[in-house]
């Protein structure tokens, strides 16, 4: 398995970047955030790879961080979601925002992405629900997870994702004013308040 490639940008497209690695061009599929990071042509770059092997095809895919990797092959374990819809929901959503989304049961948020339905979203929630870590939630560094894992703080969560926020602006909200209130309407009022600026 080819853990990881590091060379020079090639070319860059809608969804993926080859990358010269020693005179080889790699071609290698990945999601909006690492082809953001990626640079440009002549740039040098390090991507975090998995190779997927199908019957009609072999296909990299690359990722900036360990986290993005680790979640993409937790999707594509799921069934329904195949690799390239594995890296649309990683292009809309960080890995933590996925993890909160699962651990909140906020499949709204996560059929926002394409290419999942609402039904495909209340799989992932199901399946992905015990597989979800400490790490996984922090990993995006806005949320303690001690404080997050309270049940009137989840109630809180999704409640404010019911009134459209996200899953991460409602767990940081949460978790920034639980200290303040112990009941799950005290946390939604302070947590509105705070999400208003007021």
């Amino acid at each position: 398995m080819i853990a990881f490639l590091e060379g020079t940008v090639e070319e860059k497209t809608a969804d993926a970047l080859t990358l010269n690695v020693g005179g080889v061009g790699f071609l290698v599929r990945t999601n909006q955030r690492t082809l953001a990071g990626a640079g440009q042509r002549g740039d040098k770059f390090r991507v975090l790879t998995t190779l997927v092997v199908r019957e009609d095809a072999m296909e990299l895919f690359g990722f900036a961080t360990k986290e993005e990797r680790e979640m993409f092959t937790r999707l594509t374990a799921i069934s329904g979601i195949g690799p390239r819809t594995a890296l649309g929901l990683l292009s809309a959503l960080s890995p933590s925002d996925i993890a909160i989304a699962v651990m909140t049961g906020d499949a709204k948020t996560l059929a926002r992405a394409p290419g999942i339905g609402p039904k495909t979203a209340q799989r992932m929630v199901l399946e992905l629900k015990d597989s979800v870590t400490q790490e996984d939630l922090t990993s995006g560094g806005n949320v303690p997870i001690a404080q997050v894992g309270s049940a009137p703080v989840q109630e809180a969560i999704l409640a404010l994702t019911a009134l459209g926020y996200t899953s991460q602006e409602a767990a940081s909200a949460a978790a920034a004013v639980q200290g303040q209130a112990d009941k799950t309407d005290q946390i939604v009022l302070l947590a509105l308040r705070r999400l208003g600026g007021a």
